[in-house]
């Protein structure tokens, strides 16, 4: 046990206190922190809710420390890993003084790859000068980096087209056949992991591990003590993603490129080879283009009635099994040609399964984007897949998050992990809501599904916008609402001379976006579900965070409804025991932009008067933190002059 108790490193004169300037002690931290240091040693499951403000980070991370051991960090997105890693446990570390090592992993792809960037600086063909240009910067960077990792280069975009060709996945590595395999990245960065005590990995990683055994989480959890979870509201929907199958033609646009490579290198003289693969690509680009213009996502009987789209998955399997029988013919000319036989015999047998997949407990859907799709097999759930993780394992698992709950009721979310024996605790934050934040509704507005709502949202928040003096997030369930508001307000700011800069989604990165706003000061951000999360504005900045409509999934999503069909035909109520509180777990975390620290004040805006006229509204009121509530403007705009003349006598 460790020699210091929990009260005594977070006191007022203890370690963090001498450590962290400005630190501020906290009575839900030090419980949380006792509560998460209680289920480690007893090796227990605990699902904590901690509010915002709480300090959570610290809470799991002193305990893990201290109790020494393995520990697996996992967390929502690698933003959040990066941050981790570099800031909060070297901070922590530091203060314990404790000789913890500790590691950094992730995904596969987002390691520079030895082989795949000699292969295409060699024979690879470029869809602009830009990705000739980026790949001559990967080169300098990988022949000098000691990491390889993606997130060391910022001269190249995260979204550019030649980072595919220059990462592997788990199909195109060639393991212990590669010639630059001492040299690789991936490996040097799970070595590191497998000799750390603590280990930062993110969610897709460890759920993708699980299924596929490939980005070695796998080998780090045999000697493991303690699995953390933070951002744990997200687990359910990744559970999902990866405990089913799925296919893409991106999969199989990359299979023909590398075969094609891989031919000029090793089987120049066998033209049949990437004649075959440029046949399967032109076949997996047809099957998109039957799938018609509108992007979104279908349950698979609605697109399979299609009579082109029938055909054409017909001749992608016909194709595809003509490049792997001529992959396997020529697979022992090199380890390249070889790994792409490998890969084409599992895509095969993906698209085979897909096609005669039992109906009963899985979801077959498809994915439309621009210029791909995506065949996908989803578990109507995930939990008991997830229990059998669980079970049988001597360790402790951590869940944590802001918004877990709805009304302090943690079923729902124990439910869809298959965590119902699990401890759970909440902690509220030490913010003084009522003090800092209003609630407000609008009166008169039309139901959320009434023609023209958008525009009304639109002339509801301009006084409220003139009011708080721009400094807002108007955060939209729907891209095309997004869009058409931010159209309206262009208009609107012209005719009305508003001098408010006016920001949109997609107009440059997340990050890119966010250090503009906090840097103008005064600006008013449309955004959609990117920025419902993960997203930590303090000050002035922001004082306002409109919302347009409750965020219930739209229940023609195939995965929801072919759940929603399953629990209504059980004879249970799917509305309030599934889409209720996934709305409410997804309306807290929006609201939580709004009061990041003790001294931010605002308004919470919900456009949506269910929250107020319907009678499960009071449900998700009651979920959200304790401002006072209006329907005034009146009251809004006194909210915001009070603010004004405190600030100018402050």
């Amino acid at each position: 046990m460790p020699t210091r108790s929990i009260p005594e490193v977070f006191a007022a004169d203890g370690p963090l206190a001498h450590a962290i300037p400005g630190y501020r002690l906290r009575a839900q931290q030090i419980d949380m922190a006792q509560a998460v240091a209680d289920a480690i040693e007893q090796r227990g499951v605990l699902v904590a809710e901690a509010g915002t403000g709480t300090g959570k980070t610290f809470a799991y991370l002193v305990p893990a420390l201290l109790a020494g051991g393995k520990v697996i960090l996992s967390t929502g997105t690698k933003t959040l890993q990066d941050q981790l890693f570099n800031r909060d446990l070297p901070t922590v570390r530091a203060a314990l003084r404790v000789p913890v090592t500790v590691a950094l992993l992730k995904g596969r792809a987002n390691y520079v790859c030895h082989y795949h960037l000699e292969r295409n600086i060699e024979g690879g063909r470029f869809a602009s000068r830009d990705d000739v240009r980026y790949l001559r910067v990967i080169e300098r960077y990988a022949r000098t980096s000691r990491t390889g990792d993606r997130a060391g280069l910022g001269d190249v975009p995260e979204d550019a087209s030649v980072w595919p060709m220059v990462t592997s996945t788990r199909e195109n590595c060639l393991g212990g056949e590669c010639p630059h395999h001492k040299d690789c990245f991936v490996l040097e960065a799970r070595r590191q992991a497998l000799a750390a005590d603590l280990v930062v990995v993110n969610h897709h990683l460890f759920f993708a591990d699980l299924v596929l055994r490939d980005e070695g989480v796998s080998e780090l959890l045999p000697q493991c003590n303690t699995v953390i979870f933070d951002e744990a509201h997200q687990l359910p929907d990744t559970a999902t993603l990866f405990f089913g199958e799925s296919l893409s033609t991106s999969q199989l646009v990359e299979l023909a490129r590398d075969t094609r490579l891989e031919a000029t290198a090793g089987a120049r003289d066998f033209a049949a080879l990437p004649d075959a693969a440029q046949a399967m690509e032109r076949a997996a680009r047809d099957l998109r283009i039957a799938a018609g213009d509108e992007v979104g996502r279908l349950a698979a009987r609605q697109i399979e009635t299609r009579l082109e789209f029938g055909e054409r998955l017909e001749a992608l399997g016909g194709k595809l099994a003509a490049l792997q029988e001529l992959l396997e013919f020529q697979a022992d000319r090199s380890d390249g040609l070889k790994s792409c036989g490998a890969r084409c015999a599992d895509l095969s047998m993906r698209l085979a399964h897909w096609r005669t997949q039992a109906r009963s407990e899985v979801v077959r859907w498809v994915e439309v984007f621009p210029h791909a799709l995506q065949l996908h097999a989803t578990p109507l759930s995930t939990a008991e897949v997830f229990r059998k993780q669980l079970e049988g394992s001597a360790r402790a698992w951590i869940f944590t998050s802001a918004t877990l709950s709805v009304k302090k009721d943690f079923s729902h979310y124990k439910s869809a992990l298959g965590l119902e024996q699990a401890d759970s605790a909440s902690w509220d934050s030490p913010f003084d809501y009522p003090a800092q934040a209003v609630l407000y509704v609008p009166g008169r507005m039309p139901g959320p599904n009434t023609e023209g709502y958008t525009t009304q949202v639109v002339e509801a928040v301009l006084p409220v916008l003139k009011a708080s003096r721009g400094r807002a997030f108007l955060l939209f369930t729907s891209l095309r609402a997004m869009r058409e508001a931010h159209a309206l307000l262009t208009e609107r700011f012209a005719h009305e001379r508003l001098d408010f800069p006016l920001l949109l989604q997609g107009e440059g990165s997340r990050s890119e976006l966010l250090e503009r706003f906090r840097r103008l000061g005064n600006a008013v951000l449309v955004a959609s579900q990117s920025f419902w999360e993960g997203v930590d504005v303090r000050g002035e900045a922001l004082s306002l965070v409109m919302i347009d409509r409750l965020p219930f999934a739209p229940p023609d999503d195939p995965v929801l409804a072919a759940r929603i069909e399953r629990l209504n035909a059980e004879g249970r109520n799917a509305f309030m025991e599934y889409q209720l509180p996934e709305a409410v777990i997804a309306l807290k975390q929006g609201a939580g932009r709004l009061i990041r620290d003790e001294t931010d004040r605002g308004v919470l805006m919900i456009c949506d008067t269910r929250l107020v006229e319907k009678p499960y509204g009071r449900r998700i009121w009651q979920s959200l933190p304790p401002m006072r509530r209006t329907r005034l403007l009146s009251d809004v705009q006194a909210f915001f002059q009070e603010n004004a003349e405190h600030a100018a006598t402050g």
